[in-house]
């Protein structure tokens, strides 16, 4: 038991501290450069959440032993990542968003990886904080008002590619 907190304490003080720095460097470059340039702003954005990404995605791996299959044929497989694509997930687990961002990361466009998440979660430091810089779409969760939202900021993210 005390060498599981000798490990998990400061990983988990490490990604607190990690995500901190991100979501500040986020906060410089949205006041500083995304009024200038979006395209900038989402390109240096996307190295950015990334890094902190990546951290959650490698605890998958290593620390929870989760591995991830992939059954689709060459040609798919072969594209994957190189043009826009629409994943979802049914939502039988709590980590399902998480195997997207695996997934995402194999094939080398985690950073782009836009979410569909409850408006709640954007309110959340570190990871909640990153979410909303990378302009994933936050939900109510009431389709009367959720259909407006999904269907302008599909549209927004549409026309960047």
């Amino acid at each position: 038991m005390a060498i599981a907190a000798a490990i998990i304490l400061p990983i988990g003080l490490l990604f607190l501290l990690s995500g901190l720095i991100i979501n500040f460097i986020q906060a410089l470059l949205f006041i500083l450069v995304r009024p200038f340039s979006k395209n900038i702003f989402r390109r240096i954005n996307k190295e950015v959440a990334e890094l902190l990404w990546l951290e959650i995605v490698w605890l998958f791996d290593w620390w929870a032993n989760v591995k991830v299959e992939l059954y689709t044929d060459q040609e798919t497989y072969g594209i994957m990542g190189k043009e826009p694509a629409l994943i979802i997930s049914n939502h039988r687990s709590d980590i399902d968003w998480l195997v997207g961002w695996v997934l995402a990361q194999r094939v080398g466009c985690l950073g782009n990886t836009i979410a569909l998440a409850k408006k709640s979660l954007s309110y959340l430091p570190v990871l909640g904080w990153s979410m909303w810089f990378s302009c994933c779409i936050s939900l109510e969760r009431s389709w009367n008002k959720d259909e407006n939202i999904l269907k302008k900021e599909l549209a927004s993210h549409i026309q960047s590619f």
